[in-house]
């Protein structure tokens, strides 16, 4: 993806280093590879404004692998011959930053969107070192495509979820592109005007950036401090900021 001019001043101009950081994109697209997926062609955009500036940023897309349905992190413990979400999750858990992405179907996220989100939740019960939910410290935005209405419904939807299950949201943590209602072009076929709308490069730049500052900003605090947010110490019976001294 080749970035405007604007684009590449703001990384250039940039005094923060962010190379330590990893990102994963999950694509919902509905189309497996190599089909043209136009929700990746809006990801190529953040993409490439984080790999400038040293991130190293991988694309998944969930409809290439064999994905069970359920809410554990594991489905072949639960009745299923085979489950590739257990791969996914290792490359989201090795993530400081997640950007789930999706198509607009009847307004809708996508019915592979929905499935990711309800594979997310089923690791939302494990704990990080500190006793926090396993999400914690790390954060998250989504991009969404269409030529339908129901950007700003996806988006709620997405970052809601992405939020109840740990992770933090930074301003701006959205960004689409909506084509002319019905069956008109797409994001990326020729004279659809998509990938140089000004809107939606503002907002794709814009939430890039600000999930580049507040993922460097958790990342030097250590995460999210960890006093009344604790999953272990509430099993344990503390109750936090009462005196409790049977807790270690």
């Amino acid at each position: 993806m080749t970035l405007s001019q604007k684009q590449r001043d703001l990384c250039t101009e940039s005094r923060w280093d962010f190379s330590d950081l990893r990102a994963v994109f999950l694509n919902c697209t509905l189309k497996r590879t190599p089909e043209v997926s136009h929700t990746q062609g809006l990801i190529d955009i953040a993409a490439a404004i984080m790999e400038a500036n040293g991130v190293s940023a991988e694309v998944v897309r969930p409809v290439d692998h064999d994905l069970a349905h359920g809410v554990w992190p594991d489905m072949t413990e639960h009745g299923w011959d085979h489950d590739d979400w257990p791969r996914i999750l290792e490359k989201v858990m090795a993530a400081d930053i997640l950007v789930v992405t999706s198509p607009i179907w009847l307004g809708e996220k996508s019915s592979v969107c929905t499935q990711v989100i309800e594979r997310l939740y089923a690791a939302s019960h494990l704990l990080n070192e500190a006793g926090q939910y396993a999400y914690y410290g790390r954060v998250a935005g989504c991009l969404i495509t269409g030529n339908e209405d129901g950007a700003k419904h996806c988006a709620m939807n997405i970052l809601y979820s992405l939020q109840h299950l740990g992770y933090v949201i930074p301003p701006h943590a959205d960004a689409a592109w909506l084509g002319e209602a019905g069956p008109g072009p797409s994001y990326l076929d020729e004279g659809s005007g998509g990938p140089q709308n000004d809107f939606t490069n503002r907002n794709t730049t814009f939430m890039t950036w600000n999930l580049l500052h507040l993922a460097r900003l958790l990342k030097d605090a250590g995460g999210i401090p960890a006093h009344g947010n604790q999953r272990s110490a509430w099993d344990a019976g503390c109750r936090f900021d009462f005196p409790n001294p049977d807790y270690r």
